[in-house]
């Protein structure tokens, strides 16, 4: 069980829900079931290697704070030296997985990035030196798009358009997602983070100003996801629009509350954008299973 918590689970899950839409929207109508399930097993190896790599550097500050002191590390259920092997040989597995079994080199590729950016990016850089740490650490959250896409375009007969164009706006989705969702979460642990001195904005900046960049990105996510609507039919459209403007609405009552100067529970948002997500993306997935007609097909139509 102990190597189990070392890979982080929850946050696991996470990650695929987010590769789910993209191997689906990259050939919208058909489902390569075989192309699905390697790239979410090698997937989860990848995250997996991540994780426990990220637990092995953040072995000090995670017996410091009361969110992470019972991980593995951190009560001494695993040496150090174990959980470093464990995540590199997951990494390793990963990247051998998707492009043997998976016929995409470039999505191990990617997968490698994604380990390497996590772990010395932000875990070994960004996360003790600077409050934007979740801002470019995100990136590695969501790379999990790309190495979706590049299976299934790496796999498509010749000459059939690859649409990278709405990869990168899925990643920029999550890219703008992560802020508010991680500031959200440490707003309620600020004094956790304090004490470990990692430097979350919510331990650097009033929360008037949290609550507000909260809101600006927010509101930047929502309008990302409006830019795959020409791409995807009309489930997808209402899904979009309805959680957006949901997750919107919850920001801005969780900005107003600071600026009463009430009392305001963050972690509220924090559920809710986990949930926000997920509804986006199932809409984005069951659309792209049923090979709807586009929005950009019905507007030529007209």
């Amino acid at each position: 069980m102990a190597y189990i918590a070392l890979t982080k689970p929850r946050v696991i899950e996470l990650l695929l829900v987010a590769a789910i839409p993209a191997l689906l929207q990259a050939d919208r109508g058909h489902i390569h079931l075989s192309l699905v399930l390697l790239t979410l097993v090698g997937g989860w190896m990848g995250a997996a290697s991540a994780n426990s790599l990220n637990m092995v550097v953040d072995y000090d500050i995670d017996q410091v704070m009361k969110r992470t002191e019972r991980r593995p590390l951190a009560r001494h259920a695993i040496t150090r030296r174990a959980a470093l092997i464990f995540g590199l040989v997951l990494g390793v597995a990963s990247m051998l997985w998707l492009g043997l079994l998976a016929n995409s080199w470039l999505a191990a590729f990617f997968i490698l990035i994604t380990i390497l950016f996590y772990v010395i990016v932000y875990s070994m850089i960004l996360k003790r030196r600077t409050a934007q740490n979740v801002v470019w650490g995100g990136a590695a959250g969501c790379m999990p798009v790309f190495v979706s896409w590049a299976v299934i375009t790496d796999n498509l007969p010749e000459g059939q358009p690859h649409n990278w164009w709405q990869a990168v706006v899925l990643f920029l989705v999550i890219f703008f997602w992560t802020p508010p969702h991680t500031w959200a979460l440490a707003m309620r642990y600020k004094e956790d983070y304090k004490a470990a001195g990692v430097p979350m904005l919510p331990v650097v900046m009033s929360e008037e100003g949290v609550t507000r960049r909260i809101t600006i990105y927010t509101w930047v996510t929502v309008v990302c996801t409006l830019a795959l609507v020409p791409a995807a039919g009309w489930i997808y459209a209402i899904g979009a629009i309805g959680f957006g403007v949901w997750f919107i609405v919850m920001a801005h009552r969780l900005e107003a509350g600071v600026r009463r100067g009430i009392e305001v529970k963050p972690l509220k948002l924090f559920i809710l954008s986990n949930n926000y997500l997920a509804g986006v993306f199932v809409a984005l997935s069951v659309d792209a299973v049923l090979g709807l007609q586009t929005v950009s097909e019905m507007v030529s139509a007209l």
